[in-house]
């Protein structure tokens, strides 16, 4: 398989990293959002909590572990530090190497971030990416370059609180979803390489036996956001991603085509979650 191919795998799986796939560009609509609707309460995570997935690349019918994705919450007092690394296999390493690191500081108050870091290593790509927030003054200053030291930095103007990465999907792991029909929406704004990004995110509704790789079958809750057409994703892609239907609404299974073959990422395992596991099935 040529490079160019498997390149297509770990633009997937920083898309997994995110949950929505906010990285790689969701579909744009420009949605007004209160402000005391960004705020959130926790009740879906604690510290200590590690999830990890296991993506996969299918080529020619044939499904390729490609690597993993690591998630991982530390508490302070005033806030949760988390951490996100994306790596590629060692037998996948001579094909395309991935060593990705994410990390997002969040409020405990409201959910929202005030720092967020982005390194990311794929084959002879580097990047460094990171963001202060004022979410108070809303404004936030970016640093973006190929590394640390060559960042250059920028000012934003933000005109409502923000998320990064990261934060967005704690923040809508504490989304309340009882009310929600299908159909319905649930707009945020992500900011990440210096540019901000309305994401449109839809309620597909419930599945009540998601069968999980390994896993067993799940109550599940089902969303697909809007994906742009472009290098990789085919035109008017969905992609699918089944959440957990209890109080930690973990994502599951995320699928998507992509312009050449189509991904997946899979929740390999779970620890220290914060409320029972009363989506699984037994």
């Amino acid at each position: 398989m040529k490079k160019l191919k498997i390149k297509y795998v770990t633009a997937f799986a920083s898309a997994i990293l995110v949950l929505l796939a906010v990285a790689l560009s969701i579909q744009m609509k420009v949605i007004d959002v209160p402000r005391e609707d960004c705020y959130r309460t926790n009740t879906s995570f604690k510290a200590g909590e590690r999830l990890v997935y296991k993506v996969y690349y299918n080529w020619k019918f044939v499904w390729i572990p490609a690597g993993e994705v690591v998630m991982d919450i530390k508490e302070n007092a005033d806030d949760y530090e988390v951490k996100v690394v994306g790596t590629t296999y060692e037998s996948y390493d001579n094909f395309f190497r991935v060593r990705d690191y994410f990390y997002s500081k969040i409020d405990k108050k409201t959910l929202l971030p005030s720092n967020f870091v982005r390194k990311v290593e794929e084959g002879d790509y580097r990047l460094y990416d990171s963001v202060a927030f004022d979410q108070n003054t809303l404004t936030a200053k970016s640093f973006h370059g190929k590394t640390r030291a060559a960042a250059t930095m920028q000012n934003h103007k933000l005109n409502e609180c923000m998320h990064d990465l990261v934060s967005i999907l704690y923040a809508l792991r504490n989304t309340e979803t009882k009310y929600l029909k299908k159909g319905d929406h649930l707009p945020v704004k992500v900011m990440f390489d210096k540019e901000i990004y309305p994401v449109k995110v839809v309620y597909n509704g419930k599945e009540s036996a998601k069968k999980i790789k390994d896993l067993g079958k799940f109550k599940t809750l089902r969303i697909t956001p809007s994906m742009v057409a472009g290098t990789v994703f085919k035109d008017e892609t969905k992609m699918d991603i089944w959440v957990s239907d209890d109080e930690n609404k973990i994502p599951l299974l995320i699928e998507s085509p992509l312009s050449v073959g189509s991904g997946k990422a899979i929740l390999k395992s779970y620890s220290n979650l914060r409320n029972s596991f009363t989506s699984k099935i037994n």
